[in-house]
C-alpha cells in the first residue's frame, strides 16, 4: 500500500522500503507525525477566546478569556488575564496567554494558590490506558516567558481516582520565551471513565502556600497529598511587575514531544464550542443592550399566549448546557429575559425549556396575545 501523508526523507529509507519508485513502508515515527489531532489539549495555540480577551482585577476562579483555559485562585494576589499577541519568534503563534499580577502578595496564606488549568473528558482518553500494564506516558511540550525565574509545577490530577504526579520545569531567563519538555508515566492504577464527565486536568501553578508545597514533590503518580503538589514553586505573586506568557501547549502520547500540531481556525473554534458557545461576536464580553442580536417571529401557541423559540448550537456541546440570555439594545433589562416588541420595545423574563438538549435550547414564556418579534443573545456553557 502506498503511503499517504507527510514523505519520510531519504535518509530515513531503506531499500525495502521502495517499491517500483513507491514508498509502500514508512517509518514509524514518520506514520505518527502525519496523524492529526495527537495533542489531547484543545486550543493550545490560545488563538480562540469566545468570552473576552482580556478581563482585569481577577481573585477569583472562573473562565475568563482563553478557551479550555480556567483559572483557579484563592487569596493570592489580584490578576489581569488577556489574550496576548506577545509569542515566540519564529515559531508560527499569533497569540499567548498572559497573566499580569496587579496586586501582589508577598505572605501568602497556608491555603493560597494560583493555578491555570485545563479539563479532560475520560472519554477522550482511553488511548492512554491508564490503570493497565500498557499505561502509555504522556509529554508536555509548550513555550513559556515569565519576568520572575525559579521553579514552576506543572501536575497532572486525575479525578477518577484522585491521583496525582507533579514534575518541576525551571524558566532560566526573566522576559525572555524558553521551551519546556515534561514527560509523565504512565500510571498502571486507577481507569479513567469511559464518558463525557471530567477525568483528568494539567494544571499549571504561579503560586502555593504551605498547604500544597511543604512536603516532598509526587514525582510519581499517587494518591493526592495536598502537601506534595506544588513543592518549589515560587511564588508569582510577590510583585506587580510578575507577568507571565503561555504558548504552544501540547499534551501528547510518548515519552518525546514533537513539533506543535497546527489546527485550522474554524477547527479549533468547533472543538471549543463543544463546552462554551455564544451568540455574541467571537471576544465580546456577554452583556446586556448589545445592537447586534438573534431576531425571531413567534406567535402564541395557546390559551395563555405562550411562544416558543428554538435556537440551534453552532456543534454538539458536550452535555445540554447551562443557558443564558441578554436583551438587546431596545430595552434595558437584565440576564434571563429576551426582548419583544408588542407595540413598543420591553424586556421580558423567559424559561429555558426542560425540552432544550446538547443541540438546541428553546425558550418558553408567556408574550402575548400575537405574533411577536423578538431580540436576545445567549451564552451556553457546558464546561467541565
Amino acid at each position: 500500500m502506498a503511503y499517504i501523508g507527510r514523505q519520510p526523507t531519504a535518509a530515513a529509507l531503506t531499500a525495502s522500503d521502495i517499491t517500483d519508485g513507491i514508498i509502500t513502508k514508512p517509518k514509524l515515527a514518520d506514520a505518527i507525525d502525519a496523524v492529526n489531532y495527537k495533542n489531547i489539549l484543545i486550543n493550545g495555540d490560545m488563538q480562540i477566546a469566545q468570552r473576552a480577551t482580556s478581563t482585569a482585577s481577577i481573585t477569583t476562579g472562573a473562565y475568563h478569556t482563553i478557551d479550555r483555559i480556567e483559572t483557579i485562585l484563592s487569596g493570592l494576589g489580584t490578576w489581569t488575564q488577556s489574550q496576548d499577541t506577545d509569542v515566540p519568534t519564529g515559531q508560527g503563534f499569533a497569540t499567548s496567554l498572559k497573566m499580569d499580577n496587579t496586586t501582589a502578595d508577598g505572605s501568602p496564606s497556608a491555603g493560597d494558590y494560583c493555578i491555570f488549568r485545563t479539563k479532560f473528558e475520560g472519554q477522550n482518553l482511553q488511548h492512554l490506558k491508564k490503570g493497565t500494564a500498557s499505561a502509555e506516558s504522556l509529554t508536555l511540550s509548550f513555550w513559556v516567558k515569565s519576568v520572575k525565574t525559579g521553579t514552576f509545577i506543572a501536575e497532572l490530577y486525575d479525578y477518577d481516582t484522585t491521583r496525582s504526579i507533579s514534575k518541576s520545569y525551571t524558566v532560566d531567563s526573566g522576559s525572555t520565551w524558553e521551551q519546556k519538555e515534561i514527560t509523565f508515566a504512565g500510571d498502571t492504577t486507577g481507569a479513567f471513565g469511559n464518558d463525557n464527565a471530567l477525568s483528568l486536568a494539567i494544571n499549571f501553578w504561579l503560586g502555593a502556600g504551605t498547604t500544597y508545597s511543604s512536603g516532598t514533590l509526587a514525582t510519581s503518580w499517587a494518591s493526592i497529598t495536598a502537601a506534595n503538589r506544588a513543592v518549589g514553586q515560587v511564588n508569582l505573586a510577590d510583585s506587580d511587575s510578575n507577568n507571565f506568557w503561555i504558548t504552544g501547549v501540547q499534551l501528547e502520547v510518548g515519552t518525546s514531544a514533537s513539533d506543535f500540531e497546527f489546527l485550522p481556525y474554524d477547527v479549533n473554534l468547533r472543538r471549543c464550542e463543544r463546552y462554551y458557545a455564544s451568540s455574541f461576536e467571537i471576544g465580546q464580553l456577554p452583556a446586556l443592550d448589545l445592537e447586534k442580536n438573534i431576531y425571531r417571529f413567534t406567535r402564541p401557541y395557546d390559551a395563555t399566549n405562550h411562544s416558543g423559540i428554538g435556537t440551534s448550537y453552532p456543534t454538539t456541546m458536550r452535555t445540554t448546557p447551562s443557558v443564558t440570555t441578554y436583551t438587546s439594545s431596545a430595552s434595558a433589562g437584565t440576564t434571563g429575559q429576551i426582548t419583544v416588541y408588542t407595540g413598543s420595545w420591553g424586556a421580558v423574563s423567559v424559561n429555558i425549556d426542560a425540552t432544550s438538549t446538547q443541540n438546541q435550547f428553546s425558550i418558553y414564556s408567556a408574550l402575548g396575545s400575537t405574533a411577536t418579534l423578538v431580540q436576545y443573545n445567549y451564552t451556553a456553557d457546558a464546561e467541565l
